[in-house]
């Protein structure tokens, strides 16, 4: 009996490392190729899928925006950037089907003002809906530009 208990806690302990794991993979994925290309090519509908209904960002002025300000900024407002590159320093998944990732950003090009170098960091809030990960809270801060 005690054989067929340790059998049962070691398979549901091992599905549920398995679904973590995946879950931070497609995390991983979502933070640092998907919303980042959804910005480089003014893609909507990605962005429309990454977002939540209820998203809010707060960037580093202490401006609030919504998924609606964000998909109109990225159908006006080209990038001027030719290099960019997000660093995870946190990512915690929680039971409840939230998760939290957090990094600094990098990009470097040139604008009107010059070639420069901005590095920032951000705090992203995920919830897990119909097996789907969608950000619903960012925020940046530290916004340097070299």
């Amino acid at each position: 009996m005690k054989e067929l208990l340790f059998i049962i806690c070691f398979l549901f302990s091992s599905s549920a490392f398995a679904q973590q794991s995946a879950d931070e993979a497609e995390l991983r994925r979502l933070k640092t190729i998907d919303w980042p290309r959804a910005y480089r090519e003014g893609d909507t509908a990605l962005l429309a899928r990454i977002l939540a209904d209820e998203f809010q960002l707060i960037d580093a002025a202490g401006e609030v925006s919504d998924k609606k300000a964000e998909l109109a900024y990225i159908q006006k407002h080209k990038p001027t950037y030719t290099f960019f590159v997000y660093t995870i320093n946190r990512l915690d998944v929680f039971e409840n089907g939230t998760a939290v990732v957090a990094g600094i950003g990098l990009m470097k090009g040139s604008d009107s003002k010059g070639p420069y170098q901005i590095s920032y960091h951000s705090s992203n809030v995920l919830i897990k809906r119909a097996g789907r990960w969608q950000a619903i809270a960012s925020h940046v801060s530290g916004v340097k530009r070299e």
